[in-house]
């Protein structure tokens, strides 16, 4: 009995999934709620980040929308090859996610040290160098987004088209990157 069921629930899966291929947005969203959970389990499993794996699971189920199309049931289960997806996307990301300094600039200068201060006495030199720390712990993408956004004035629209993700993505760093900063600088 059990495995009939588990059957019937894969093949109920593939059936979502073809109508996915075919632009259905409500199996889209009927697959979402019934693989949700596991994906973004595994996904926070390799990231060990809830607020990053949030943000993958939205690129894992942009790509399933985008190659909903190429799953085939002959060579994987339904599941199978979304948790693939979701598994190779979160360790793309978290071998991105070595901590690094603040890179320089395309000029070879480095934006942090052209911030004006009109003081220049050791208390700004020294918050200089704890936020150059603290954004040294951000992902590397999500810091030269906020640093386009906050220095350089882009739009979210523009950021997504800079960096290639979804504008929802840009949204969510351009709010908790500044929060992330805030907590490591220990700033209320």
């Amino acid at each position: 009995m059990t495995i009939h069921v588990e059957a019937s629930r894969e093949t109920e899966l593939a059936d979502t999934l073809a109508a996915v291929a075919e632009g259905d947005i409500d199996a889209y969203r009927r697959l979402y709620e019934r693989t949700c959970a596991k994906l973004f389990a595994i996904v926070r499993g390799v990231l060990r980040d809830e607020a990053t794996a949030e943000e993958v699971l939205q690129e894992v189920y942009l790509r399933i929308w985008r190659n909903a199309a190429s799953y085939s049931p002959e060579i994987a289960r339904p599941m199978t090859w979304m948790i693939t997806i979701a598994r190779n996307r979160a360790i793309d990301v978290a071998r991105q996610r070595v901590e690094t300094t603040v890179a320089p600039d395309e000029d070879g200068g480095d934006w942090l040290d052209s911030v004006a201060d009109p003081r220049n006495d050791t208390e700004s030199v020294v918050a200089r160098e704890s936020l150059r720390q603290c954004l040294g712990v951000l992902d590397e993408t999500q810091r030269a987004c906020i640093v386009a956004a906050y220095c350089g004035g882009y739009s979210r629209e523009e950021l997504a088209a800079r960096y290639d993700k979804p504008v929802n993505t840009i949204k969510t760093w351009l709010k908790r990157g500044p929060t992330s900063l805030r907590n490591c600088l220990g700033s209320p």
